[in-house]
């Protein structure tokens, strides 16, 4: 005959539970904080890349990069191009995609406008036949060289640096031409670069020329 074993005492059956009890908050209490500790990893996470950010960043995001044979483009012709920003990703798609403008006012010289107005970043159109670019956001209007006719910018069109090399027209790209950076090769178009570029701080009118362009700001 099997001999059954004798119920536990009630000392032994409040032990166990008490046992079961800790057991239960222990456990309880270590999701709360792996919880938390997530939450907190989550947050922290931005706010320390939003600090190291400039500590970390590249110094220099651009690379020369080709955007079709120099011979391709013709004097007195401006061009709408499209190249790919060197620092994409395949996911990227179509918005990895940039358009600028190339124009070429005589053989072997060559300008690569950005095609974003200086103004707030609206894109600007040529037109071939009137020789200007135009904003549809707010009437800026710009000369083929790319210096300000007349509208709410303040200066010409912003410029990448260019170079020919072996009959390929390239430019460095990455970043956008702006006064943040150093993607425009000169502050204004047809002015000498500087020898060491340096941030801008603030936005400046362009100096008046002999030619058709003014740096009076006249809302158009």
């Amino acid at each position: 005959m099997d001999e059954k074993l004798p119920p536990p005492s009630p000392e032994e059956q409040e032990r166990r539970l008490e046992h079961e009890r800790v057991t239960r908050r222990t456990f309880l209490m270590n999701v709360g904080i792996a919880l938390n500790v997530l939450v907190t990893v989550a947050l922290a996470t931005p706010v320390v890349g939003y600090l190291l950010g400039p500590v970390m960043r590249r110094k220099d995001y651009r690379e020369w990069i080709t955007i079709g044979n120099a011979a391709d483009f013709k004097p007195g012709e401006t061009t709408l191009i499209t190249y790919r920003n060197p620092f994409s990703d395949p996911w990227d798609g179509d918005t990895a995609k940039i358009p600028a403008y190339v124009r070429c006012s005589e053989p072997g010289n060559f300008t690569v406008f950005a095609i974003n107005c200086a103004h707030l970043g609206c894109p600007v159109r040529w037109f071939s036949e009137s020789q200007l670019f135009m904003c549809p956001c707010h009437g800026g209007i710009y000369y083929a060289d790319g210096s300000r006719a007349s509208g709410p910018p303040e200066r010409g069109l912003f410029t990448y640096e260019q170079k020919v090399q072996d009959g390929k027209l390239m430019i460095k790209a990455g970043q956008l031409p702006t006064l943040r950076n150093r993607a425009g090769a000169a502050p204004c178009p047809g002015a000498a670069p500087p020898k060491a570029p340096a941030l801008v701080a603030r936005i400046e009118s362009c100096p008046s020329t002999k030619g058709p362009g003014t740096s009076t700001s006249t809302i158009g």
